[in-house]
């Protein structure tokens, strides 16, 4: 069985007053690679979460989803 993974980062963008752009600019990336990964579409490394959540000033825990294991 193959595990889904999702972030929360559209939703901590929105929670912090930022958007998809000025994310994008910081990032040096294109706004539809942000946008990926705010769809879903598309994961970023460990890296780029890293750096978001600099952009953004919270933990990096903040941008995922929760696992529970059954």
């Amino acid at each position: 069985m193959k595990k889904i993974i999702y972030n929360r980062i559209k939703s901590v963008l929105a929670e912090n007053g930022k958007s998809i752009n000025e994310l994008a600019i910081f990032l040096k990336l294109k706004d539809t690679t942000i946008s990926n990964w705010c769809e879903n579409k598309s994961q970023p490394s460990l890296q780029n979460l890293d750096k978001i959540a600099f952009f953004l000033q919270i933990d990096i825990r903040e941008l995922l989803v929760q696992t529970k294991w059954d």
